[in-house]
């Protein structure tokens, strides 16, 4: 049997590292100003079905506690679920954390952040931000998804706001 030398054997190595090696975990983060008052803003974030209301793939929105925790799944536009758990709510600092459960998006292990903060009194800073791990694409095409379900949220919470002022 001939032994393995040299940069034969350093491929090899890297390869079985990085073959067990646990898979890296990918960012998305996005920011948007809107122009609506902090507290304004808040009031379409923080209650956890109210996504239904503003962002334009989501049709419907059925809430449940499942073992004390809040669940939602949510209908989107020409169909499928999403299912997500409510981590956190802190109002005070004005984030809403939630992990996705199952559904059709490119990813697992998803956990995400909604954070508000005031630019002035009439201006409000939004970022939503992931951790996730891609599964069915490239790292590249998940990011993508994530990213575009952001913005476009962005959007349509913009015009929730315009159209209950």
């Amino acid at each position: 049997m001939k032994a393995i030398t040299g940069l034969s054997a350093l491929g090899l190595s890297a390869a079985l590292l990085s073959a067990a090696a646990p898979a890296m975990a990918l960012e998305v983060s996005e920011q948007a100003t809107i122009k609506a008052p902090i507290e304004q803003v808040w009031k379409q974030i923080a209650p956890f079905c109210a996504i239904a209301d503003w962002h334009p793939a989501v049709e419907g929105c059925t809430l449940r506690k499942t073992g004390g925790t809040e669940e939602r799944d949510l209908a989107l536009k020409g169909g499928g679920v999403i299912q997500e758990r409510l981590m956190a709510v802190d109002a005070a600092k004005h984030r809403l954390l939630y992990t996705l459960l199952s559904g059709p998006l490119p990813v697992k292990n998803y956990s995400s952040t909604i954070q508000l903060s005031p630019v002035d009194a009439s201006n409000t800073r939004i970022i939503w931000s992931s951790s996730f791990e891609a599964n069915g694409a490239p790292d590249a095409e998940a990011r993508k998804t994530i990213a575009g379900i952001y913005t476009s949220g962005f959007e349509g919470l913009r015009k929730r706001l315009d159209s209950v002022q």
